[in-house]
């Protein structure tokens, strides 16, 4: 079917801006959801392939609803990254319409939001904004569901199935699209959305799904010799994939392997290189280096392997040398990246070649597990570029012969399996319960287990005697912590209780912090009292130092709050302390490689930390205030915390361009606070300190600095 057919079905600007990128054709399923009611505005759940033309089938509702029905159009999906694509994607091709994006402040109603046709917003985000009670739900034509798998992802699954469970309830005359490439059920989630279910197996590049042993690829129905000549398997799948004028992306199932993998691989790829790539790639190298004031091993290690063309990506990476990373491989100048699994999700970054290296993984509860067909399509779902190959291969790695038809059982001629519910456990419910209860959409216990019987958990279990009982234990435990009362069948909640849900934290860890926050006064202190939180997870290792240290402050650990007992998993409160112990580093200037070997840690990691170390100071602020407590410290923490600094400059970093390195250069050259730059002189001190251009910028905001 042509665009120009649809010409009665969709506004003739989004047809123009389609036609402008060169999309003058549907693929198959687009067609399947314009004859099952794309433009009629039905309720639709599409399982296909990568790259099969997915986010055009979402363009074409939200374009109709707004250009036509004149209402907002909603996009969420679970990652950060995946999110901002999108909207950076649509933004360009659709310019005449108001285009917005919101993914960070959970303590924040966003009013703003209300002017814009199109919001492209995380789960959390959405779910947050609901919480906070916005006013134009009832405005919303159309809600994209990216990614509807990871209904089955413990972390965000559950937000992703209460989001969606509450929109079908207050916004029923919204048109609900889900999208996903891997879901063996789609028929289970098309009944629960009374949707349309459109399945295909188009798939725009041909994908090869072989087995390799030795110098061969074993296909279903023939084999190949690879090109190359070394004896390690990812290496001759790297030379032959490099010989073939391809690039190669290849998944481990640690942070470790994927480091280990680029280093090994490496000087290989490097005799490949021209000398344009080589010129290329020191630019690259660069940026990786100076995303941190001082370089990690990390850092240095992950320089090294993009100067010989290969390069490893995991979330222990800063984001600007993720970033650095995928645009240097999707300007075809590395040739290979090992990455754990995270980048078969999000991000577009697809490749010729897609080997998944590691099928086990190893996590500290579970011990040993073997991944699922449904995870290991959708890393396979990265290989084959539309505008560059007509064949992408997906490979996996057998150890013998007899290996190989049970990699091919498993894997490539095995089922999906079904995405089921992560709803029914007691933390995740419980700080949807209190958001029900606060936000006044649900107060009974018969209301709420009536809205329970209506998510994905309700339609997978028809029983709900295992829930109605899950529901009064949580109701319970708010009443007892104070989150919220109770009269007749009806609950309320506390003033402490609705700020608790506003601020986005669960209630276990906002009455640790309430239990905690009168028994504290030092740094460490306070600063356990946030990393003992649920946000905080996981934690570093326990050091020898925070082992030493700890009995000081095991009163405190001591409070109402058990994890073991609520099932969170194995508490060692050793642990929460070392990540206290590690910040406190932070803030005495400790430098990032110092932190990073001493916790064991990565830069991702610790800036991960830092960031949701800032989030939990301010909720523990927000808490403080109502309980009549003075929060400065806590305060002056938040601030040291964000710079890593010594109390000392704090007045320094009021300023731009003035971060930990900078503030302590000039502190300790005699400029203390920012008054001091108003004495003569100061502009040269700057000067020697920084050069000319830093100076100046520096110098024009002082005036303005009280």
């Amino acid at each position: 079917m042509a665009i120009s057919e649809l010409k009665d079905l969709l506004p003739p600007e989004a047809i123009e801006a389609m036609t402008k990128r060169g999309i003058d054709k549907l693929t198959p399923p687009q067609e399947l959801a314009i004859k099952h009611g794309l433009l009629e505005g039905k309720n639709l759940v599409v399982a296909a392939p990568t790259a099969s033309g997915k986010t055009l089938i979402a363009e074409m509702a939200m374009l109709r609803s707004v250009i036509w029905d004149r209402k907002k159009a909603v996009y969420i999906a679970p990652m950060r990254a995946l999110v901002s694509e999108k909207y950076e994607e649509f933004k360009e091709a659709y310019p005449f319409l108001k285009i917005a994006m919101s993914i960070g402040d959970l303590d924040s109603l966003d009013p703003w939001l209300d002017k814009y046709d199109i919001l492209f917003v995380s789960t959390e985000k959405f779910d947050s904004l609901i919480r906070h009670g916005i006013n134009w739900l009832d405005a919303i034509g159309c809600v994209i569901f990216d990614e509807v798998h990871m209904l089955n992802e413990s972390g965000r699954g559950p937000t992703l199935e209460i989001l969606i469970t509450r929109l079908k309830r207050v916004s029923r005359r919204a048109q609900l699209v889900a999208l996903s490439a891997t879901v063996g059920n789609a028929d289970d989630i098309a009944k629960w959305l009374g949707a349309e279910l459109i399945e295909s197996d188009y798939r725009p590049v041909l994908l090869e799904k072989g087995i390799v042993l030795g110098d061969r690829i074993y296909y279903e129905d023939r084999e190949d010799e690879l090109h190359g000549t070394h004896k390690i398997p990812e290496i001759r799948i790297s030379q032959d994939t490099i010989e073939r004028k391809k690039q190669l992306l290849i998944f481990y199932s640690t942070k470790r392997n994927t480091e280990a993998g680029a280093e090994k691989i490496a000087p290989v790829v490097a005799s490949y290189l021209t000398t344009q790539d080589r010129e290329k790639l020191k630019e690259v190298a660069a940026k990786i280096l100076g995303a941190l004031s001082k370089p990690t091993t990390q850092c240095e290690k992950l320089a090294k392997s993009v100067l010989n063309g290969t390069a490893f990506h995991h979330s222990g990476l800063v984001n600007s040398q993720r970033h650095a990373v995928e645009d240097a491989f999707r300007a075809g100048q590395l040739k290979v990246i090992c990455s754990t699994t995270t980048l078969g999700l999000g991000v577009n970054l697809p490749a010729h070649t897609v080997l998944v290296r590691d099928t086990t993984r190893y996590s500290e509860g579970e011990g040993a597990e073997k991944m699922s067909v449904n995870e290991v399509t959708q890393l396979f779902g990265r290989a084959g570029r539309p505008k560059y190959d007509k064949i992408g291969r997906a490979l996996l790695i057998a150890r013998s012969k007899g290996d190989i038809m049970d990699i091919y059982a498993r894997y490539i001629n095995g089922e999906l399996e079904p995405v089921s519910s992560k709803l029914g456990m007691l933390p995740v419910l419980r700080t949807h319960i209190l958001a029900f209860i606060a936000s006044d959409f649900l107060r009974s216990a018969e209301s709420i287990l009536d809205f329970l019987k209506g998510t994905f958990y309700g339609y997978e279990y028809a029983n709900s005697r295992e829930m109605k009982v899950l529901t009064q234990e949580i109701l319970d435990e708010l009443l007892k912590w104070g989150f919220v009362e109770k009269k007749g069948s009806i609950y309320n909640a506390t003033k402490i209780g609705a700020r608790v849900s506003e601020l986005y934290v669960d209630p276990l860890s906002a009455k640790w912090i309430i239990d905690t926050l009168p028994k504290v006064a030092d740094e460490i202190g306070n600063l356990f009292m946030i990393t003992n939180t649920v946000e905080m997870r996981p934690y570093v290792k326990a050091t020898e130092d925070a082992e030493a240290r700890f009995f000081e402050y095991e009163r405190v650990a001591q409070g109402s709050v058990n994890y073991e007992a609520d099932g969170m998993m194995y508490y060692d409160p050793v642990k929460p302390f070392s990540t206290a112990m590690m910040l406190n580093d932070w803030i005495s200037e400790e430098t990032e490689p110092e932190v990073v070997v001493k916790y064991g840690t990565t830069p991702g990691a610790l800036y991960s930390k830092i960031n949701n170390a800032d989030w939990m100071l301010y909720a523990s602020m927000e808490l403080g205030k109502l309980m009549r407590l003075n929060t400065t410290k806590l305060l002056e923490l938040r601030v040291r915390i964000r710079y890593g600094i010594r109390k000392e400059l704090m007045d320094l970093t009021r300023l731009e361009q003035v971060g930990r390195v900078r503030a302590r250069l000039m502190y300790n050259s005699g400029i203390k606070k920012v008054a001091d730059l108003r004495k003569p002189g100061s502009e040269e001190a700057l000067r020697v300190l920084f050069g000319k251009e830093i100076a100046k910028r520096i110098m024009e905001q002082v005036s303005g600095v009280d």
